[in-house]
């Protein structure tokens, strides 16, 4: 009889192809999506990330006012609206407000938000709103099958980690080593870590899965364009769709983190991350449950957990 991890694995490969979607594409997806093609300065950066975190208000400022907001000049607001393909900023404000309108008309009375009653609740509500918007991120799963199928096929895989992001790396490091045969993992900064990337390339890598948390470490940076210029490719799983860590990305998935707290909270990123792993398990399922059955037989036999 197969574990119940193994059981897992068989009924919940992910079915690639589009499904018709319950609701709207996120809006935070839209204007990734919207803002991701160009290359994009830093000052432009800016400007997108201040329009995905605040849409709802930010789609009805006046060119003036998004400029203050910002902390740019009033061209440096209509260069970005022409980078991002309009003819000019009304243009661009014509398409956000339309995005901004689509998210307020699917608010209902008695939406969380309305009947929160403390900040530990609106720290909740917050990680729920990511959740909804990754669940609409996977509304197409083809990104997640592809990559999932590169991170497996690379021997050794490299997850990567530094500061903060220590944590996801070292989950997902301890998940995927029961379904692959040799992952390494880096939470380590500066020579160390370049050393463990320049030996998994050595050793035949092909890619390194990046954490990328707020706040964002510049050691990470370094560290993904160490990978890159040695020949590895690099997923990234970051908050930001925008900005150098997803420039330095060969592909990027971005969701957003609980930031209601004193510490950040990352309910989004762990299914994201949970995602890739099954997309590994996916794309070589006879490894797989080879690899799951014999765990569960060196797990019995040293009696590795309890008998619940």
């Amino acid at each position: 009889m197969p574990s119940p991890q193994q059981a897992r694995a068989q009924a919940s490969a992910i079915t690639s192809g589009k499904a018709a979607p319950e609701a709207g594409v996120a809006p935070t997806s839209q204007l990734r999506e919207l803002f991701d093609g160009p290359r994009l300065s830093p000052g432009q950066r800016r400007i997108a990330q201040y329009l995905i975190e605040h849409i709802t208000e930010a789609a009805f400022l006046s060119i003036t006012d998004l400029a203050e907001r910002v902390g740019v000049s009033q061209p440096s607001v209509t260069r970005f609206a022409a980078a991002v393909g309009f003819s000019g900023y009304p243009a661009l404000r014509e398409r956000l407000q339309a995005i901004a309108l689509s998210t307020l008309g699917s608010s209902t009375p008695g939406t969380p938000a309305e009947v929160t009653s403390n900040e530990l609740q609106a720290a909740v509500d917050a990680e729920i709103e990511n959740l909804e918007n990754l669940r609409r991120d996977f509304t197409d799963p083809d990104q997640i099958i592809r990559v999932g199928r590169a991170l497996s096929e690379s021997t050794p895989l490299t997850v990567l980690g530094l500061r903060i992001s220590g944590s996801l790396a070292e989950y997902f490091t301890y998940a995927a080593r029961r379904i692959h045969p040799d992952v390494r993992v880096v939470t380590r900064g500066g020579s160390v870590a370049y050393d463990a990337l320049l030996q998994s390339r050595e050793a035949g890598g092909s890619w390194v899965l990046a954490f990328g948390m707020p706040r964002h470490a510049q050691e990470t940076l370094t560290a993904m364009r160490v990978a890159r210029s040695a020949g590895l490719k690099v997923a990234l799983v970051t908050d930001l769709g925008l900005g150098p860590l997803a420039d330095e990305a060969d592909v990027t998935f971005a969701t957003g983190t609980g930031s209601r707290l004193v510490f950040d909270s990352y309910a989004a990123p762990v299914v994201l991350s949970a995602a890739l792993l099954q997309a590994m398990t996916d794309a070589d399922p006879e490894r797989t449950q080879a690899r799951l059955e014999e765990y569960e037989q060196v797990a019995e036999q040293h009696q590795f957990f309890l008998r619940d």
